[in-house]
């Protein structure tokens, strides 16, 4: 099978029971709602894939189409659960033009950068993916049914069916869960909790910078790193009520300047994704605090800004680097090495 298209590594399929006494659909998938948060894959998708694909963001707003457009596009009736997940692993190792299939996204956001994945996190997100319902944004079943002609056409198959199989129940109200859905953590686990506070703030920075880099280009995106990144994470410290800040081994910023115990932290995660391991949060329990550690970790994207000079790091960048870090030290990466560590505070 060829290899899938380009963004982001999932696809899948899940579709509505076709009459009350079946518990299987037409192609396999089985209603399993009240085990789907259980599966590690789910996590996984957010961790690796939300920042660019996350179903809350409005459709202005995006930045690359959401998973479920991809998983409406890809899976029909003849796939199997083997081919989509040799399909999504062949994708992640060279996303390219050439095997695209969703023309409009690669012509709107580009293709996706290259991640280095571990091939089990692959494997286990695309199973999540094909075997469960996942979130679609409220506008994407209009969306979807005027760009193929009401519904016809491939990747009908395995779709959302009616649109009401996405566990937000007839879709009323679903506006409102998602947003307490991204802000109401506190009953999580602490380090889960922690991670959301993470990669909620990582989404937030990742559209702006992502999206002024598609707009306006690297230099600008440089500005806006400057000026915005640092009143942004402060923002999403007051809608969680945590500290949220980022920290390097070699800071661009000086503030983000790691210490003696974080640098610890950055060295045992740097082992981690070098063993090409999934990474999992670090918990550190204090009298009424929790910290909480994850990492950062570079794709092709970041080395427009962080890579190697006349390599992947352009001297016009490297100028205007230098310009506004005199003291910087975060160049000379390759794609998937640990560049910091989120460092998130808060209440137990």
């Amino acid at each position: 099978m060829k290899n899938v298209i380009g963004f982001l590594v999932l696809i899948v399929t899940l579709v509505s029971c076709n009459s009350s006494n079946k518990t299987k659909d037409t192609y396999g998938s089985v209603d399993k709602s009240s085990t789907t948060k259980e599966h590690p894959g789910k996590k996984m998708m957010e961790a690796n894939c939300y920042v660019c694909h996350n179903p809350t963001a409005t459709e202005a707003d995006r930045i690359g189409p959401p998973m479920i457009a991809i998983k409406k596009h890809y899976i029909d009736s003849e796939t199997s659960k083997e081919d989509f997940i040799a399909s999504m692993q062949a994708w992640i190792k060279n996303p390219n033009a050439a095997d695209a299939k969703m023309y409009g996204a690669v012509k709107r956001f580009g293709v996706m950068p290259k991640q280095a994945f571990a091939e089990k996190t692959i494997e286990q997100i695309s199973d999540y993916m094909y075997d469960y319902d996942i979130e679609q944004p409220e506008w994407f079943e209009d969306h979807y049914n005027k760009e193929r002609g009401n519904g016809k056409g491939n990747g009908q198959g395995k779709g959302m069916g009616n649109g009401q199989g996405n566990g937000m129940g007839n879709g009323q109200g679903k506006k409102h869960g998602m947003q307490q859905a991204q802000t109401n953590f506190q009953d999580l686990p602490y380090g889960e909790r922690g991670l959301k506070y993470a990669l909620t703030t990582k989404a937030v920075l990742g559209k702006n910078l992502m999206g002024t880099i598609q707009k306006k280009g690297t230099l600008e995106a440089l500005t806006f790193c400057n000026e915005r990144a640092y009143p942004l994470t402060d923002s999403m410290s007051v809608v969680h009520n945590a500290i949220i800040k980022r920290v390097s081994d070699k800071p661009r910023n000086p503030k983000n300047k790691a210490n003696s115990e974080e640098l610890e932290y950055i060295n045992t995660f740097k082992k981690v994704i070098a063993n090409n391991e999934e990474a999992s949060p670090i918990v550190k329990e204090l009298d009424n605090k929790v910290k909480v550690y994850y990492p950062i970790t570079t794709n092709t994207m970041c080395l427009q800004c962080h890579g190697k000079p006349n390599e992947t790091l352009e001297n016009i960048t490297l100028t205007r680097i230098k310009s506004l870090y005199p003291m910087d030290k975060a160049i000379g990466y390759n794609i998937n090495e640990v560049r910091g560590i989120w460092s998130i505070t808060f209440d137990k």
